[in-house]
């Protein structure tokens, strides 16, 4: 690896620029500054873009300053690139948007710098060699989308929300700041690839206390459960924030595991509390999305349940997966707020159907034999073909089917036209190939960058049966629902799950006494 600056570094640089010229035009209309600030979000892309062909044809590249302790740092690899290139054009994306979204508000010229001091930190994390660079620019971010949180700021709800994020981001910075101190007096450096060549022959209390507090970092800046609540409460922003989130804010604590991949694989207990809490977050967040009625509150408990599944592909060692997690998240639901209007809309305007096909017990078994067959069939297909896929790779795939099989019980139902049926299976076979396909490209892609997952042993055999049956058995209720849903006992269930079983409720009583000054 070259030691010399990389394009992509243009692309933060390009963006803190009109954070700078966003100052002196910060209330309504501020002249040119939000078709700037879209044309310099378009150079941060081509810069990011420069950038992977530079990696391409020069190879990886690195940049530092200063010494192993306080060492500022950056890199041009695979995983870098892939990140920067996603997050300067979902920023573009929504710059573009926020240009007529937000036209006329009181504090237009001011959102405009905030999100360029936002943008701008989120790119430098996703570059950052060192843990130093790591540090500040989990700090910035979070100072920064504290001022997008408050941009109504005489709003209590607006209060609360940033009051919930600032301190759940914040116990997210200092467990990463106590993390790294621990990395230096392991290893002696700050240098990101310095420790994951010294992270196989590591050892000692210092390590797996810093791995520990990794895991910790990742869990609060995913929103995993139980101090998931300040997520849902983000809606008080403007929409474009929302989206923002997606370009690598809500899912930099995955970017961070997958970044420390190798230190964090070293551990059997990390990679286990990964695989508990992702799964969990990601069960708990999806039976409470079902029972939203608003499309923004359903938005967000929807990224609650797909961050605690990026947190278990990564406790599985399937780390090309949730980088491609990341990257396929990132886009649609990016793109599912930006068009949330949209589809209230569309919805309202659609011509409701008759009744559903209600499977009984009988069709939901068939259904779920039938899914899991098909799966068994493609997998093996490919496994004699491209060879075969780890016990990790093929339990998560057996979840997803188990979601593509809930289709499946409603097309098998007795009353079910037989198109419905017919589609209904295709379904299940189309999803099959697409998660080995998607898995061969990931592979392709990031493969020689990422560690390959660790063979299972005696406890990641019983959390991976607990896994499967956990997923399964849900998806079976699910899939049975229409069938005890008018039952009182089924409507009581419903109102706790709508209020998130009160965990978000409890947290409020926690930081009663916190308060938050006014954005300015």
């Amino acid at each position: 690896m070259s030691s010399s600056p990389s394009l992509s570094m243009l692309a933060p640089i390009f963006i803190l620029l009109i954070a700078g010229y966003a100052a002196f035009y910060p209330g309504r209309r501020p002249g040119g500054l939000p078709l700037l600030t879209e044309r310099v979000a378009i150079a941060a892309l081509v810069a990011a873009v420069a950038g992977g062909i530079q990696l391409v044809f020069a190879g990886p590249q690195s940049f530092a300053l200063g010494g192993d302790a306080l060492m500022i740092a950056f890199r041009l690899d695979a995983l870098s690139v892939t990140m920067t290139i996603l997050v300067a054009f979902i920023g573009w994306i929504v710059v573009r948007y926020a240009r007529t979204y937000l036209d006329g508000e009181q504090r237009e010229g001011a959102f405009h710098g905030w999100m360029a001091v936002t943008l701008a930190s989120v790119l430098l994390l996703v570059q950052a060699g060192s843990l130093v660079t790591l540090v500040l620019a989990f700090v910035a971010i979070g100072f920064g989308l504290r001022q997008l949180l408050l941009f109504y700021p005489d709003r209590p709800e607006a209060q609360r929300a940033a009051a919930k994020f600032t301190l759940v981001w914040a116990g997210g910075d200092i467990a990463l700041a106590l993390a790294s101190i621990l990395l230096w007096i392991a290893f002696g450096t700050s240098d990101i690839a310095s420790i994951a060549a010294q992270a196989e022959g590591g050892a000692g209390f210092a390590m797996h206390a810093a791995i520990a507090l990794l895991v910790l970092t990742a869990a609060l800046k995913t929103a995993a459960f139980p101090l998931h609540g300040w997520l849902t409460e983000v809606m008080e922003a403007p929409t474009p924030v929302s989206a923002l989130l997606h370009a690598g804010i809500i899912n930099a604590g995955g970017f961070l595991l997958i970044r420390m991949a190798d230190l964090i694989q070293t551990s059997t207990a990390a990679m286990a509390a990964l695989l508990m809490l992702g799964g969990f977050t990601a069960l708990f967040a999806a039976a409470v999305m079902l029972t939203q009625s608003a499309i923004k509150t359903a938005l967000a408990w929807s990224t609650i349940a797909q961050m605690g599944f990026m947190l278990l592909q990564c406790g599985l060692g399937l780390w090309t997966l949730a980088l491609l997690h990341i990257v396929a998240h990132s886009l649609y639901k990016a793109h599912a707020f930006l068009a949330s209007g949209g589809a209230v809309k569309a919805v309202a305007e659609i011509r409701r159907p008759g009744p559903v096909a209600v499977p009984g017990l009988g069709a939901v078994l068939r259904a779920f034999s039938l899914a899991l067959v098909l799966y068994a069939l493609v997998a093996t297909l490919f496994g004699f073909v491209f060879g075969a896929k780890s016990a990790q790779a093929l339990s998560l795939g057996a979840i997803l089917i188990f979601g593509v099989a809930y289709l499946v019980a409603q097309g098998m139902a007795d009353t079910a036209p037989r198109e419905l049926t017919r589609r209904t299976v295709m379904a299940s076979f189309a999803a099959t190939l697409a998660y080995f396909g998607f898995h061969l490209v990931a592979d392709l892609v990031w493969g020689a960058h990422l560690p390959a997952a660790p063979a299972p042993g005696p406890l990641e055999w019983g959390l991976i049966v607990l896994m499967l049956f956990s997923f399964g058995l849900i998806a079976v209720a699910q899939a049975l629902f229409p069938l005890w849903a008018h039952h009182p006992a089924a409507a009581g269930l419903r109102v706790h799950l709508a209020n998130g079983l009160y965990l978000n409720a409890v947290l409020d009583r926690m930081i009663g006494g916190f308060t938050t000054p006014k954005s300015r």
